[in-house]
């Protein structure tokens, strides 16, 4: 198995998720895009994807920010905080792995696109119940600033949790 924290080295079915973090009249805030079309469709999460063929995880990141929500980031401003592994035992080509980036410096204003709608929300006012079911679980170790690797595991109906394991990780590996 590869080194999770080897972004030159992307597992099978990577995607990447970036979140944006910043502090707003003394309120803490993150960037989450309402998913629009296709997978995930009317769930709120992170703003990211797939690799393109040749493509590095910060360079997908950079893109898939820039293309679902106009923000440009530069790559020096991602950091690696989360690796996380879902597996659907009864949809198997839905399982994947998603390397989470957090940046508190960016260029631009978030704006809507065709497949997301971004928006800026205080963290006590994160909407889990329309997330993915995994993210109550693992999402307040990343807003704490914690690096960690998860592994949630889906039930028969693809929807809920039926197992889960976070391991938090020391800072600097």
């Amino acid at each position: 198995m590869s080194n999770v924290w080897d972004l030159t080295q992307p597992t099978a079915k990577a995607r990447t998720l970036v979140f944006l973090l910043r502090e707003d009249d003394g309120v803490s805030e993150i960037l989450l895009g309402h998913k629009k079309v296709r997978f995930g469709a009317g769930k709120y999460g992170g703003i990211g994807g797939k690799l393109d063929k040749g493509e590095t995880l910060l360079d997908a990141a950079v893109r898939e920010m820039q293309e679902e929500s106009s923000v440009i980031l530069n790559p020096t401003d991602l950091s690696h905080q989360a690796h996380l592994s879902f597996w659907f035992p009864h949809r198997p080509e839905w399982t994947q792995t998603a390397y989470v980036f957090t940046a508190t410096h960016w260029q631009g204003t978030a704006k809507e696109s065709e497949e997301i709608r971004p928006c800026w929300l205080p963290y006590h006012q994160i909407p889990y119940e329309k997330m993915w079911d995994d993210a109550q679980y693992w999402l307040p170790h990343l807003l704490s600033g914690r690096r960690f690797a998860a592994e949630f595991t889906y039930g028969a109906d693809n929807n809920r949790i039926t197992g889960h394991q976070i391991t938090q990780l020391p800072h600097q590996l």
